[in-house]
């Protein structure tokens, strides 16, 4: 499979099986996710891999309540990854603060879509979620006040077919040479 493929490959999965997911497939996800580039070479990131089923449960339930539940199909993955956002080097923030760019943020994108990308090569499915209740994450997780988790990662094998591509813009309407 050449790397266009598996881009037009992955689609977010909202359905999962309950298979529980080898670490080993985690740990390639996880190690593709380490070597993505960032400003500085600040590396921004840290990842905590919820796979215990009990541990995933609770964080589940307190993540996706209330008005967060749309994304209560997580519950149903058997692992979820809480990408937590960290300090940029000080010459990428400071980089950042004149350019008006939050550098780290960019990282943290890079660095998950290596994850969910070497996921797909590895034949399982994501989402990418970013409306949770991040207070309820650091309660049930023990993680301090001043941690920032941005993102959280649903991984798990399929429960059926992968949706159909979404539309997306013609190339010509989104490139420009000069």
């Amino acid at each position: 499979m050449t790397f266009l493929d598996l881009v037009r490959q992955r689609r977010s999965v909202r359905r999962y099986a309950a298979t529980p997911v080898p670490r080993e497939r985690l740990e390639r996800a996880l190690e593709a996710a380490r070597l993505a580039p960032s400003a500085c070479n600040s590396q921004p990131w840290s990842f905590l891999v919820v796979d215990e089923p009990e541990s995933k449960r609770r964080l589940a339930e307190q993540a996706f309540g209330g008005v967060y539940a749309m994304n209560r199909f997580a519950a149903d993955a058997p692992v979820l990854v809480v990408v937590i956002t960290e300090r940029s080097r000080y010459a990428a923030m400071l980089g950042g603060m004149f350019r008006g760019t939050r550098f780290n943020l960019i990282d943290v994108g890079i660095a998950c879509e290596h994850f969910v990308l070497q996921a797909a090569e590895e034949g399982l499915g994501t989402c990418w979620l970013g409306w949770f209740d991040e207070k309820a994450v650091k309660r049930v997780l023990g993680l301090p006040g001043r941690t920032k988790v941005d993102i959280l990662i649903s991984v798990g094998f399929p429960a059926e077919e992968a949706p159909k591509a979404k539309a997306r813009r013609p190339l010509d309407d989104v490139r420009r040479y000069r």
